[in-house]
């Protein structure tokens, strides 16, 4: 390791170039140290985390980008709880790019945000970081005032004596400077919380956002800066043949015209004249390993895998998930519950578009721009302009939404302004710029996904074999080495599935997966696998609880109960209480329900819907979620509801199709999305719990479109299979 250290030309080439072929065999915290050399670690005495003004304001360092979710008040308020700090005087920073300092401990150790984690890998740090700067200031008072540690209070900022004496954080900020922090701070019990849990956590970009003085990508302008924008292929998989830009460098404002790896370049002084520009382009595409199949011929042959009438050209074949009992048993019968799931490619459709801006030098690059995965960011600009991952400066703005767009393994689009940049030289800044056409064309998406069901029951009508086929997209192919050792399958395509409470409840299951390949980029998206297996589950279960004759939230009782699902049941019977199951529905509606676990919580949903043209119109919405210790209530409330409006919207109207390869969609026109008049009323209730916290900015999404489809079949008394619900 000390030979790879001081060889800094292998290390470069190695660790960027081969997408980390290098850490393999090293310690998570070796791989994390080789990918932050050259990072800068100035940090203060109080450490990584917490910077006090002579004014004695607070300033929380936060590692996780905010771009809608509201996590840096959440992340605040974990350091001021154990701080005792006046929350009115606590501000929140975007943290450098270091992987070893703020890594993120639930998605393999790099910086990034992902996974609903924020909160959940920030909770012990934060709290230690608070407490150990508690301890410090305290120690600092002790001794200027002569008096034992044990006798001084710290509440709303303020170290307090009995004797009269009192001080805020920046009178004894040199003194507690000067303090060792203490390597075990002793926490609070949280049930001596004053802050966390409470209303007074809430949002603190709300008055920056609405103002405009919070900063986004598209907001940065610089000295000399130039635009860019890219012509893609049509299709995926293709190749520039050769350009002709001879009008598109007679557009006024038109700087240059480049051929980068993903398309054909045009730098301009302006975005209109950029894109006039690239309008004016003539660009010949190589499509010999272009994708183009239609979206429906590969659904049509996901469907002729899971069935068994083709094998597929995969090396790796089916792989189990879940197996219990006699497999054999789980292949269906005369009377068994067969359905088939189809659920198509979406789109992320955040409400700003991919951009970035890159300043590269030599061997040096400064990005700005809402960056999700810092540490993916920071190597494949690496392996561009040949430097060490930790020299990559990154400024992390806000951004307008991602719901993983931002995080893939390739940085698509902040490599490709990385690119530019480089060509362009001299130090130029380069704004890359996406339009929303390019990101619904060529971007990335949520796998198609078909399942097979096939569920026997028993004479209670419970089920007694459950045979499973998933066929989907691998989002983990083509994951870097520091990823950690290949799994045997991507689990991500069947979480939800894998280990759901119905399968622990069923005597013999046979869930099985492949993982076709296709030209089509795919990509987490919001709640990831849950997406589709959420759906799967809990639709299934609604149409056997039909079958025997039993109410769907009873039917899940019997389960959870069996299964010993406790945090289902409380969530479910919460849900229930509050939505009034049971008792008549307001006239005209239907109610349908569902429960769902994904990123350590649980939800449960009692949608209320009535048909209007045969279109489903959903009014109302109760939320139950146990996410553990709630650290700020309305931030739940509001990620419940935005969560259960982005999950609606996508299993109304959310499609992506091809046509020959091509992408039918461009915009908002073609790619439907809810409004706010079709927007439910959400009512959100949160389990009390001691647990640490887990997640909450997906787990609402799943869970809401099979509530509908339940209360669909319960109007009509047939499944809804086959997604988005509204067709066309």
């Amino acid at each position: 390791m000390n030979q790879l250290l001081n060889r800094r030309g292998f290390l470069t080439v190695s660790a960027t170039l081969a997408g980390g072929a290098l850490l393999v065999g090293c310690t998570p915290a070796q791989q994390m140290g080789l990918i932050s050399l050259g990072a800068e670690e100035d940090f203060g005495p109080f450490g990584p985390f917490l910077k006090f003004a002579k004014d004695g304001a607070v300033t929380v360092i936060s590692k996780h980008i905010e771009f809608g979710q509201g996590n840096h008040a959440g992340l605040a308020a974990i350091a001021a709880e154990e701080l005792d700090a006046d929350w009115t005087r606590v501000t929140v920073e975007q943290a450098a790019a270091n992987t070893k300092v703020y890594g993120n401990t639930l998605v393999g150790g790099a910086q990034g945000t992902g996974g609903s984690s924020a909160i959940a890998n920030s909770w012990m740090q934060l709290r230690n970081a608070g407490a150990a700067a508690r301890a410090m200031f305290i120690g600092a008072a002790a001794k200027s005032w002569d008096v034992p540690a044990g006798e001084i209070t710290l509440a709303n900022g303020v170290l307090a004596h009995a004797s009269g004496k009192t001080a805020g954080f920046g009178d004894l900020l040199a003194e507690a400077a000067m303090v060792p922090p203490p390597a075990a701070p002793k926490l609070k019990d949280p049930k001596t919380f004053t802050l966390i849990g409470t209303d007074r956590v809430r949002r603190k970009d709300s008055v920056a956002k609405s103002t405009g003085v919070a900063r986004y990508t598209q907001d940065v302008r610089l000295p000399g800066m130039l635009t860019a924008m890219v012509a893609h292929a049509p299709r995926f998989g293709a190749k520039v043949a050769s350009f002709d830009d001879a009008a598109a460098k007679k557009v006024p404002g038109v700087v240059a015209v480049y051929k980068i790896p993903t398309g054909v370049a045009v730098v301009a002084n302006s975005t209109w004249a950029a894109k006039s520009g690239r309008d004016a382009l003539k660009v010949t595409w190589d499509e010999a390993k272009a994708e183009k199949r239609s979206s429906a011929t590969i659904a049509q042959q996901y469907r002729d895998l899971a069935s068994g009438k083709t094998s597929g050209p995969e090396k790796n074949g089916w792989a189990s998930f879940d197996s219990k009992g006699e497999a054999a048993k789980a292949a269906g019968g005369a009377n068994a519950l067969e359905v088939d799931y189809d659920f198509p490619y979406l789109a992320h459709a955040t409400m700003e578009p991919m951009n970035c801006v890159a300043i590269v030098k030599g061997n040096s690059a400064h990005l700005l721009f809402g960056s999700q995965f810092p540490t993916l960011d920071q190597i494949n600009t690496a392996g561009i302009v040949k430097n060490l991952p930790g020299t990559i400066k990154i400024d992390t703005l806000f951004a307008g939404g991602s719901f993983g767009r931002r995080a893939n393994f390739q940085s698509d689009y902040v490599t490709e302004c990385v690119h530019i940049a480089k060509k362009v030289g001299k130090g130029t800044p380069v704004k890359l710029v996406w339009t929303r056409e390019d990101d619904m064309r060529a971007g990335y998406y949520r796998p198609m996904v078909h399942h097979a069901i096939r569920v026997t029951t028993d004479a209670d009508g419970m089920p007694a074999t459950w045979r499973h086929r998933v066929v989907s997209q691998s989002i983990m192919k083509g994951a870097p080495a520091l990823a950690g050792p290949k799994p045997k399958f991507d689990s991500s395509a069947v979480e939800g599935a894998e280990g759901s409470p119905y399968l622990k409840a069923t005597p013999v299951v046979d869930g099985q997966v492949i993982s076709p390949d296709a030209g089509v980029p795919v990509l987490w998206w919001r709640s990831v696998g849950a997406t589709h297996t959420a759906y799967v589950m809990e639709h299934t279960i609604d149409q056997l609880a039909r079958r025997a004759g039993k109410d769907p939230v009873d039917y899940r009782r019997a389960l959870f109960t069996k299964a010993k699902a406790d945090r289902h049941l409380a969530v479910l019977n919460l849900a229930a209480e509050k939505a009034g199951w049971g008792a008549p529905a307001p006239a005209g509606w239907t109610r349908g329900v569902a429960v769902h676990e994904s990123f350590g919580s649980v939800v449960a949903q009692v949608a209320e819907v009535k048909l209007e043209n045969g279109v489903p119109k959903v009014g109302r919405v109760v939320t139950a979620i146990d996410c553990g210790i709630a650290i700020s209530p309305d931030q739940i409330a509001s990620q419940m509801e935005g969560g259960i409006c982005y999950g609606l919207s996508a299993a109304m109207f959310g499609a992506i199709t091809l046509t020959d390869g091509l992408v039918d969609q461009g915009n908002f026109d073609g790619y439907r999305v809810l409004r706010n008049s079709e927007a439910p009323t959400v009512e959100t209730y949160i389990l009390r719990s001691a647990n640490p916290p887990s997640g909450v900015g997906e787990p609402g999404t799943p869970v809401i479109g099979p509530a509908v489809a339940n209360a669909i079949l319960a109007i009509t008394g047939k499944p809804t299979l086959n997604l988005p619900m509204v067709k066309g």
